[in-house]
């Protein structure tokens, strides 16, 4: 995802030193670093549950006592 930015440059002593950016750029790049911390929590949160047992519906409904509710209705 590209965007293009219009920044305005401020000099001190001949070097630039700051940026400034149109608000509504400021918002877009805010976003997209919003958007890439949460692909990395995902990520991490993928990884971290990697090794985890994975039990099936009827093992849930089995350690909690559900599995003959149903067939009560």
């Amino acid at each position: 995802m590209a965007i293009e930015l219009h920044p305005n440059f401020l000099s001190q002593n001949g070097t630039k030193f700051f940026a400034v950016l149109p608000y509504e750029e400021y918002l877009a790049i805010q976003e997209i670093l919003e958007d890439w911390e949460d692909l990395n929590d995902l990520r991490q949160a993928k990884q971290d549950e990697e090794n985890l047992p994975i039990l099936s519906l009827e093992e849930v409904k089995k350690e909690l006592g559900l599995e003959n509710h149903e067939n009560k209705k």
